[in-house]
């Protein structure tokens, strides 16, 4: 497809090259040049140099002929006007905005008829949403929810002291005492998918494929003590903690959120009046000792440096803190896998898969993906598929179908019950599979897990 992208920062390079891998043509548009020159030294792309809202930009970029274009410039305003703007030159065009403003979003959802937006999507929202839901089950370093809530796939770190270290995968049923697969492993920053003589060892994180009614016996069984979080320290105060904020509020979850911006902390309090706000350096022990480090339940090192976040996250590890969720703007860069940072978000990735989602059911309408989710820092995608009459092998026993050498159906769900698939295992009509498939090849419709 010809994929117009406007805006190349981050979460703008990041979904080109995703697509640019996936055979899409892209071509880029940003009003800076050397951001623009920098990102055709990362990726395969046409450029165009300017304003994106702009009708003679559009023209150039080639929007008359475009299939989607992807609205990611810095402001919500841009977004908006480059999206109306291209359906005024095309009316067949896809469009996708994001759009932080909570009062913007709003008014594209009342106003379809005026803004004709196919998605829209916000990094920092998705990102508080993801953190809010590690924060409700202690325990897991992710959490990745398919077939409505009923089943998930989890993150696990093996460390010295977990039951799990040097146990073979075929012994594990034995300790957690309930059906699940480990579908991937990775370990030395490379992603294994493993077979049932496969041994695991200190520092692998694992990635684990159960119903989500399962979750709280293999937590007991594996010995992993959580307690229901009451306090929670945010350092950073910008929009994921916001979000977060307004979400942990409604949870009756004691906030305190501290930030260096004077101005910043006076607006939180404003628009946070159950939250404690202070005005404070996270990067310093001191601070960090002074505000009650040592009083919560859990840490988010939400600032807008990488940097910050993973010293505050090192130094709240090291006093043992129950949990930690740290906010990365890059997820390749690996520190997830070396360092003790707990749970690592990505608020660009997390939009980045639902726009791919969206691009890979354009292609294909029939069995295009409900859900996806990378793990496995980025080399391993799970994806939910519903099974419809296009559906090939229906009610065949998986040990009878011959699928692709980097697939592995992880779990099928039926109705109300979801089962953790063998060789007995069928899927029907109105089922709904879970898959997880190395990087090799893109899998766009459920028929492609078939070899």
């Amino acid at each position: 497809m010809d994929i117009i992208i406007a805006g190349t920062g981050k979460t703008g390079l990041t979904l080109a090259r995703q697509l640019i891998a996936e055979g899409h043509d892209i071509t880029l548009i940003d009003t800076n040049a050397r951001v623009l020159e920098s990102a055709l030294e990362r990726c395969d792309a046409m450029a165009v140099c300017g304003n994106c809202a702009s009708k003679k930009i559009l023209l150039e970029a080639g929007v008359k002929k475009a299939d989607l274009l992807i609205a990611a410039a810095d402001a919500d305003e841009v977004n908006l006007l480059c999206c109306m703007t291209a359906h005024g030159v095309n009316k067949s065009i896809h469009t996708i905005a994001r759009i932080r403003r909570p009062e913007y979003a709003e008014q594209v959802m009342t106003m379809p008829e005026i803004f004709p937006l196919s998605l829209t999507v916000n990094p920092e929202k998705r990102a508080a949403a993801e953190i809010e839901r590690l924060l409700k089950y202690p325990g897991f370093l992710r959490r990745d929810t398919f077939a409505k809530g009923r089943v998930e796939i989890v993150e696990l770190r093996i460390d010295e002291q977990s039951k799990l270290k040097d146990v073979s995968l075929s012994e594990m049923s034995g300790i957690v005492k309930c059906r699940v697969l480990v579908c991937a492993v990775l370990r030395n920053g490379e992603a294994v998918a493993p077979s049932g003589n496969f041994v695991l060892r200190s520092g692998d994180r694992i990635f684990v494929t159960a119903p989500t009614a399962h979750l709280t016996v293999l937590l007991k069984n594996l010995g992993i003590i959580t307690r229901r979080v009451r306090k929670v320290l945010i350092c950073g105060g910008g929009r994921v903690s916001f979000y977060l904020a307004k979400l942990l509020e409604d949870d009756n979850i004691s906030v305190k959120i501290l930030d260096r911006d004077y101005n910043r902390c006076v607006e939180l309090a404003e628009l946070l009046p159950g939250a404690t706000v202070c005005r404070a350096d996270c990067s310093s022990q001191q601070t960090l000792e002074s505000q009650g480090i040592r009083e919560v339940d859990a840490v988010a090192c939400l600032t807008g440096m990488d940097e910050t976040n993973i010293i505050t996250a090192l130094y709240a590890d090291k006093l043992g803190m129950p949990q930690v969720i740290t906010k990365i703007s890059r997820g390749d860069n690996g520190f997830a896998d070396t360092l003790p940072l707990g749970s690592v978000i990505c608020p660009k990735e997390l939009c980045s898969n639902d726009i791919v989602r969206y691009v890979r059911a354009m292609q294909n309408q029939t069995g295009a993906a409900i859900s996806l989710h990378t793990i496995a820092d980025g080399q391993v995608e799970a994806v939910e598929f519903l099974v419809d009459s296009s559906t090939r092998n229906r009610d065949l026993p998986l040990k009878k179908l011959k699928l692709r050498s980097n697939v592995l159906i992880a779990s099928i769900t039926h109705g109300a019950n979801t089962e953790i698939p063998n060789g007995d295992s069928v899927f029907t009509e109105g089922d709904t599979v879970v898959v997880v498939t190395s990087g090799r090849g893109v899998l766009k419709q459920i028929n492609d897990i078939f070899a």
